[in-house]
């Protein structure tokens, strides 16, 4: 959670008092706002009484989660007029205003962050699906979708929200349908004070659940708590909303494919994507004969010979590059050219380890482009 401190400092105080008065903030008469620093409107908003000030802390929580590039690419994503956030500094005072005067853009950004963050993450599935259905969504298939959902998890309440979306690519963004489904979940009991009492309060926790359909490829994918979970939402979705069956075949999964790697590789990239050099730092071995053992060869900043050359200088004709070990993981980095004003060129480490694990998905949305990008091209990611 970002401090008040750094938050007044990334926000036009036009808007902070914009805030403020959406919130029913009020800051001292000594506070004043034409001063050259933020320090006194800063002490100001510290010093708040505690419910005030647990409202600022939660709302600037909120606004940060989406001012981020994964959270500005998921606002974006769903602003009808984008125009109207372009001109704003900073990406806390575009989050901040979609919170103040478009708070259901707002939200549907949450829900988008939220549903990105976990894709092909352990609470994630895809199913292939019909490509090009009309999704319905008037008022009563909507609400057959909701009493289908009722029926079948057993939850009084539910709320959903459809709406079209899109995620960017480096050939032109991807249309999606988003549905974000919330359920009333089983009781449950909360400690809590009560006139400084310790008691316990009912609770009905709210579960959520979201869909997207991607009607190029028919895909549909889908973010909850378990696997058979996942797969009667989808059910549900496509009968449904959809209107189309669910046959359960599941997306492809990757697989990453880094034997070649044993072999010194030129990595070619396009001019245009300003790459300076890709250079291998680790590779991870294992002898075929047993699996209790590995092998880790390693080239640190300052070593100007190629891993493979490394290699076979120190193991020579025991090269395990050569000798039929099995590659199980192997780091790199991608060193992009120096941008003007700056020092050394910006990189993007990346680890793969065999045979479905790479840490991009941990990436920015632009380093996650460029890296799959370049995955795909070195024969490195496939699609099974």
């Amino acid at each position: 959670m970002p401090s008040i401190a750094v938050f007044v400092r990334k926000t036009p105080r036009d808007l902070l008092r914009r805030y403020l008065a959406h919130a029913n903030i009020v800051l001292p008469d000594s506070v004043t706002w034409d001063e050259p620093t933020s320090t006194p409107i800063i002490k100001a908003m510290d010093a708040l009484d505690r419910d005030a000030h647990e409202r600022v802390m939660r709302d600037f929580g909120r606004v940060a989660v989406l001012a981020d590039e994964s959270g500005q690419n998921a606002l974006y994503g769903v602003a009808g007029r984008p125009h109207e956030i372009d001109a704003l500094p900073s990406g806390h005072a575009r989050a901040l205003w979609a919170y103040i005067f478009a708070f259901e853009v707002f939200r549907r950004a949450e829900e988008v962050r939220y549903t990105d963050d976990r894709r092909r993450g352990k609470q994630w599935s895809g199913f292939l699906g019909d490509p090009d259905a009309e999704l319905q969504r008037d008022e009563e298939t909507i609400e057959r979708f909701k009493q289908a959902v009722r029926e079948q998890f057993g939850s009084p309440n539910v709320h959903v929200d459809v709406f079209d979306r899109h995620k960017r690519r480096l050939r032109g963004d991807l249309e999606l349908v988003q549905a974000t489904v919330y359920l009333e979940d089983r009781p449950d009991q909360l400690l809590e004070f009560v006139n400084g009492q310790l008691d316990v309060r009912d609770h009905r926790p709210v579960v959520e659940a979201s869909l997207t359909y991607e009607p190029e490829s028919g895909s549909i994918e889908v973010v909850a708590r378990n696997q058979e979970t996942r797969e009667t939402f989808v059910r549900l979705f496509a009968e449904n909303l959809l209107r189309t069956d669910f046959n359960g075949q599941p997306v492809p999964v990757r697989r990453y494919e880094i034997d070649k790697l044993r072999q010194p590789f030129a990595f070619p990239t396009d001019a245009s994507d300003g790459i300076e050099r890709v250079r291998i730092n680790s590779m991870r071995l294992m002898p075929l004969d047993t699996a209790s053992q590995r092998v880790t060869l390693e080239c640190l900043r300052g070593e100007e010979g190629t891993i493979w050359q490394v290699s076979a200088a120190r193991f020579g004709a025991a090269d395990p590059l050569r000798n039929g070990w099995l590659l199980t993981q192997v780091k790199f980095t991608i060193t992009f050219h120096r941008e003007p004003r700056s020092s050394v060129g910006k990189t993007l480490p990346l680890t793969i380890t065999m045979p479905h694990g790479c840490d991009l998905k941990d990436r920015t949305e632009h380093e996650r482009l460029v890296g799959e990008k370049y995955l795909r091209e070195w024969g490195l990611l496939q699609d099974l």
